[in-house]
C-alpha cells in the first residue's frame, strides 16, 4: 500500500453491509497474485497488484463471501461491494485472513452460546474464572493465569474504549465493576493475555478485555424472566431510526431483582440505561455517542467460617453478620470519532466522562478487633473520571515492505473525594475513621507500534511510555498538605508472527507491562516501587487441522516486581514481593453441524513467591488448574440450547498450603424456543446437578462472639445450588 502515486495494477474500492454501512476489517484477497488487504473503518480499501480477468475474494465472518472477476472498469471507477449477512460459521475461519484470529473465534463464541447475564460476560474470555461474594452488587472477584486478580488488579477493562477499572478504589486497587453494561448490548469481545500491546497500559500484566457495543439493533425486544429466590429481570431495546441508511440509534433498559438462597434476603436491585446514537458523516468519518446510568444496591450475607457451618451454628445460607451491603452508581458520557485523514491514514479517538459513587459494608473478621460492637467496616468513595485516547493507523511502504503504524497519545484524570475506611455499626453509626482523604491521580501515554511484513512472517515491535502524578490530602491530618509523587516508566514490547499457511499460525510475544498502586500506597512510600513491572513471554499458536476445528494453545511465563498493595479492607500496605508463573493454556473448538458447536479450554499454572522459602512460596489462591467449555445447539428448527460447565482445582489458601480451598464442577443449562417469528420462550438452570460448592474462599483470621481466641480458616460464600428461572421474549 503505498502513500504517494498508485500504479495502474491498484484497485481502490468499499466494502458495505447490505443497508450500505461500512464493514470495518473485511478480508479482500485475489487468488492469482496472492496480493491481499483489510477494509477500514470507513470500508474503503486498496488492493495492488491486479490484473484483468483476475479473481478477487471478499470475505468477513458472518458474511457470505463475494468473487468478483476484475474488469477495466475497476481500475478506473473502483470496486463497491455489498455483503449480506449469514450465520456465523467456524469452517469459514481462516486464520491468516482475520486481524486477530483469537478475537475472531472468540466471537464465534458468542453468536453460538448468547451471554444473558453480566456475570457470564467475562467467562467469554477463554480461561477466565469470575466469582461473586457481596450479594450481586459488589465486583466480581477474577482469576486469570495464575492470579487471583481481586476486582481487577492485574488485568486491564473497558467498554468502547472507556476504562473500566477504578485507580486508587476505596476497595482495593484496580476495581472493576462491569455491571453497567447490558449484555445484550454486547457486539464483540476483544482480549489478549500477557502485557504485549503497547495501546494498552495500566493493569495490563495478566492481560486486558474490550468490550464493543452495537451500534445498531436488528430488532426491537422486550423480555421478563421470573425464578426461584425472587428473581426478576427485565430488558426492552428500542430501535429508534429503523432502515436508516446513514445513522442508527437505540436505547436499552434494564432491571433486576435478586433475593438469592441465603437465610437473610439479599434484597438485590439493579437498574440499567444505555442509549447509543452513531451516524455517518462525508467520507464515512463515524461520530458515536452513548449515554448510560446504572444504579445498585443490595445486602449481603458476607463470607462465613466453615466452623460456624460445622458446629451447627448457622446453615451453608447464613450469616455471621447480615448488615453487610452497599450501594453504588455510574453514570457515562462517550463520544468516539473515526476518520480517514487520508487514503492510507485512520484516526480513531474517543472522549469519555464518568461519575461514580460507591459504599460498601463489610465484616471479615467478626469480633476480632472490637468484641463489643463487631468489626463492620465501610468504605466509601464519590468520583469523577475525564480522559481521551486517540490513534492513528498509517499503511504504508518501507521500501517493498508492507508497513502499518499505528500510535497514539491519551490521557486520564482521575478526582476522588471522600475515599473513605471507618469503623461503623449496624451500617449508621461511624465508630472510628481509619482513613480519611481525596485522591487526585493523571497518567499521560503515548504508544508506537509497527507492523512489518515480511513474506509469511510478521514482525512488531512497540514501545510505550506512562507518566502518573499521584496527590493524595489526608482529612484525618491537623494540618491540610497534598502529599504527591510523579513517576514515568517505558514499556517495550516484540512480538513475532510467522503464518506457515492460511491455517497455521505461530507467534512469539514478548513485552514489559506494569500496575500502578494505590495513590495512598505511592505517598506513603515516597514513591518507591510505584509501578511495579511484569515482564512476559508467549509461545504460541492457532491452528485450524480441519475445516469445523480450531485448535490454539500457549507456553506463557510472567515474572513480577516488588509489589506494595494496599489493603482496602484494612488500610493498610502489605509489601508481596517478587513473584513467578508459568504455565500452558489450551483450548479446542468444533463445529459438528451447522447446528453443534462444541468449545473448551483448560490452564495449567505454577504460581510461586520468589523470596519466600519453599514451601511457604505459594501464592494465596492463584488456581493451578481450570477447566471451562459447553456444547451448544443453535437455530435448530427454532431450538437453540447449551450446557456449559467450569471447574476449578484445589487450590492453596494461604503461603504454606496448609489451608486449602476447595475446586468444584458445575454446570448451567439453557433452553430457548422459537414459538412464532417474534415470540420466544426460553428456560435457564444453574447448577443442574445442585452440587455444592463454595463461589469464593479466603483464609481469615475471626473470632466469633463465643470464642477466646482468634482461628484461621476458610471463610467462604456459597455457591448458587439449583436454581432454575423462565424466560419470555418478543421482538418487533
Amino acid at each position: 500500500m503505498c502513500h504517494t502515486m498508485w500504479s495502474q495494477d491498484t484497485i481502490k474500492g468499499f466494502v458495505f453491509d447490505e443497508s450500505g454501512q461500512p464493514l470495518e476489517n473485511a478480508y479482500i484477497y485475489n487468488t492469482m497474485s496472492t496480493s491481499h488487504s483489510h477494509a477500514l473503518a470507513n470500508g474503503s480499501f486498496i488492493l495492488e497488484n491486479n490484473k484483468q480477468g483476475d479473481t478477487i475474494n471478499i470475505g468477513l465472518l458472518g458474511y457470505q463471501k463475494k468473487n468478483i472477476v476484475v474488469s477495466s472498469l475497476h481500475f478506473t471507477e473502483g470496486m463497491e461491494v455489498r455483503l449480506q449477512p449469514k450465520t456465523i460459521l467456524l469452517n469459514e475461519l481462516v486464520i491468516t485472513e482475520q486481524v486477530n484470529a483469537l478475537n475472531s473465534v472468540a466471537k464465534i463464541d458468542l453468536e453460538t452460546t448468547p451471554v444473558n447475564s453480566s456475570q457470564e460476560i467475562l467467562r467469554k474470555v477463554p480461561g477466565l474464572i469470575i466469582g461473586q461474594h457481596a450479594g450481586g452488587g459488589k465486583a466480581e472477584q477474577i482469576f486469570l493465569r495464575g492470579f487471583d486478580i481481586d476486582h481487577g488488579t492485574d488485568i486491564s477493562l473497558s467498554v468502547d474504549g472507556m476504562p473500566v477499572n477504578m485507580v486508587s478504589h476505596a476497595h482495593g486497587q484496580g476495581y472493576s465493576d462491569l455491571h453497567f453494561l447490558i449484555p445484550e448490548t454486547i457486539n464483540a469481545i476483544n482480549f489478549g493475555k500477557g502485557p504485549y500491546y503497547a495501546n494498552k497500559g495500566d493493569f495490563t500484566t495478566a492481560g486486558y478485555v474490550d468490550f464493543n457495543t452495537k451500534d445498531k439493533l436488528e430488532t426491537s425486544e422486550i423480555s421478563l424472566s421470573y425464578g426461584q429466590f425472587n428473581s426478576m429481570r427485565t430488558l426492552g431495546m428500542f430501535d429508534l431510526l429503523k432502515n436508516n441508511k446513514r445513522s442508527n440509534a437505540y436505547v436499552a433498559l434494564e432491571y433486576i431483582e435478586f433475593d438469592g438462597p441465603f437465610d437473610s434476603p439479599q434484597n438485590f436491585n439493579r437498574l440499567n440505561l444505555f442509549g447509543k446514537f452513531s451516524t455517518y458523516l462525508k467520507g464515512n468519518d463515524k461520530l458515536s455517542l452513548s449515554v448510560s446510568h446504572f444504579t445498585s444496591r443490595w445486602d449481603a450475607s458476607g463470607q462465613i467460617p466453615q466452623r460456624a457451618v460445622d458446629s451447627g451454628l448457622i446453615t451453608r445460607w447464613g450469616a455471621i453478620d447480615d448488615t453487610e451491603g452497599g450501594n453504588t452508581s455510574r453514570s457515562n458520557v462517550n463520544i468516539s470519532y473515526n476518520a480517514l485523514l487520508k487514503e492510507n491514514l485512520q484516526f480513531k479517538s474517543n472522549v469519555f466522562y464518568s461519575k461514580y459513587d460507591f459504599e460498601l459494608y463489610s465484616n471479615f473478621t467478626f469480633f476480632l478487633e472490637d468484641p463489643i460492637n463487631g468489626d463492620q467496616i465501610k468504605q466509601h468513595e464519590s468520583r469523577n473520571i475525564y480522559g481521551f485516547n486517540t490513534q492513528f493507523i498509517n499503511d504504508t511502504k518501507l521500501g517493498s515492505i508492507e508497513t502499518q503504524v499505528i500510535s497514539g497519545v491519551g490521557l486520564r484524570m482521575d478526582q476522588v473525594n471522600d475515599v473513605e475506611l471507618s469503623h461503623t455499626l449496624n451500617r449508621n453509626e461511624t465508630l472510628d475513621y481509619l482513613a480519611l482523604g481525596n485522591v487526585n491521580e493523571t497518567n499521560i501515554y503515548g504508544f508506537l507500534n509497527a507492523n512489518f511484513e515480511l513474506g509469511k512472517f510478521v514482525v512488531a515491535p512497540a514501545l510505550r511510555l506512562d507518566y502518573f502524578k499521584f496527590m493524595y490530602n489526608d482529612d484525618l491530618m491537623a494540618a491540610y498538605e497534598t502529599q504527591a509523587e510523579t513517576k514515568t516508566t517505558l514499556s517495550p514490547k516484540l512480538n513475532l508472527y510467522f503464518n506457515q499457511n492460511n491455517n497455521l499460525q505461530w507467534y512469539l510475544k514478548s513485552g514489559i507491562g506494569f500496575h500502578s498502586n494505590d495513590a495512598r500506597v505511592v505517598v506513603a512510600q515516597s514513591g518507591e516501587e510505584i509501578l511495579p513491572k511484569a515482564y512476559g513471554t508467549d509461545l504460541g499458536t492457532i491452528w485450524k487441522p480441519f475445516p469445523k476445528m480450531v485448535f490454539n494453545t500457549a507456553l506463557w511465563y510472567l515474572f513480577l516486581e516488588q509489589e506494595f498493595v494496599y489493603v482496602g479492607d484494612a488500610g493498610i500496605v502489605e509489601p508481596s514481593g517478587k513473584s513467578q508463573r508459568y504455565g500452558l493454556d489450551i483450548g479446542l473448538r468444533y463445529q459438528f453441524t451447522d447446528w453443534l458447536y462444541f468449545d473448551t479450554d483448560a490452564t495449567f499454572t505454577h504460581a510461586r513467591s520468589i523470596d519466600e522459602p519453599k514451601g511457604a512460596d505459594y501464592i494465596p489462591l492463584a488456581p493451578d488448574f481450570t477447566l471451562t467449555g459447553g456444547l451448544a445447539i443453535n437455530d435448530l428448527k427454532g431450538f437453540s440450547a447449551g450446557i456449559r460447565y467450569r471447574y476449578v482445582d484445589d487450590r492453596p489458601a494461604n503461603e504454606d498450603n496448609s489451608i486449602v480451598a476447595e475446586g468444584y464442577f458445575v454446570t448451567d443449562v439453557n433452553m430457548n424456543y422459537a414459538l412464532t417469528q417474534n415470540l420466544s420462550l426460553g428456560m435457564v438452570i444453574e447448577n443442574v446437578f445442585d452440587t455444592e460448592w463454595n463461589e469464593t474462599q479466603f483464609a481469615t483470621e475471626s473470632r466469633l462472639q463465643n470464642e477466646l481466641e482468634p482461628v484461621e480458616e476458610i471463610h467462604f460464600t456459597p455457591g448458587t445450588p439449583f436454581f432454575i428461572k423462565g424466560i419470555v421474549s418478543y421482538r418487533f
